[in-house]
């Protein structure tokens, strides 16, 4: 469990006994609900994560709502797009293994993360990992009640598959973008759980075999 879920359910537990020693032990049954869904809410599950070579993972749970090509430096790219609701587990994941190149934070709006124009226009955080033979970039950003992202990471940190590096607090939008050589594995409407499913699976450079190895007699 992410200790934000925590630090929330103590909180409503300490109002429930303020109410109570106010108005009578009953109104301190009022924030138990709520304390209840906020640790439930946070809830942080183990995932198996895939290791198939060149395999891109979900950054997060919810529902494919898009996927596009878009231009990113010139050159083709695609882009998933991941809508999470407040029932998703909202920990966010990172796509491939390798090294944390950048992050930049741009403030915006809260609209609609469900809507096209919120992956320019809202908040956001954006990570470029370079790593298993590819560079991508991945997007958390708010929705309507989110109004935290969590990036746990910095740059120049090393990064496995599938591992945890943040949250974004209530309905928000993950976005994946790699290059357009990937092959897809999911479509618009399927459901992905972070850090277990595979959104494509990128061209993986062959190892070249070495041949027998030689050795050189040093002439005197």
């Amino acid at each position: 469990m992410v200790r934000d879920g925590i630090y929330y359910a103590l909180a409503l537990v300490a109002v429930g006994a303020l109410l109570g020693w106010l108005f009578g032990w009953g109104y301190a049954l009022i924030p138990l609900p709520f304390a209840a869904f906020f640790l439930w809410f946070f809830r942080d599950p183990e995932r198996a994560i895939p290791q198939e070579a060149g395999a891109i993972v979900s950054p997060a749970d919810g529902k494919v709502t898009e996927v596009a090509t878009v231009e990113l430096d010139g050159r083709p790219r695609t882009r998933v797009s991941i809508f999470l609701n407040v029932f998703n587990v909202h920990v966010n994941r990172t796509p491939i293994g390798g090294v944390v190149e950048k992050v930049e934070y741009r403030r915006g709006k809260f609209g609609n993360a469900m809507g096209q124009v919120s992956s320019d226009a809202n908040e956001q955080n954006i990570v470029t990992v370079r790593g298993e033979g590819q560079t991508l970039v991945f997007k958390q950003i708010a929705g309507l009640l989110a109004r935290r992202i969590v990036f746990t990471k910095t740059v120049g940190d090393t990064v496995a598959r599938g591992e945890r590096i943040g949250l974004i607090k209530f309905g928000s939008r993950c976005d994946v973008i790699f290059d357009a050589g990937a092959e897809l594995r999911v479509k618009v409407g399927d459901k992905v759980a972070g850090g277990s499913s595979v959104l494509a699976i990128a061209p993986v450079a062959a190892t070249p075999e070495r041949g027998p190895a030689q050795t050189t007699e040093a002439r005197r």
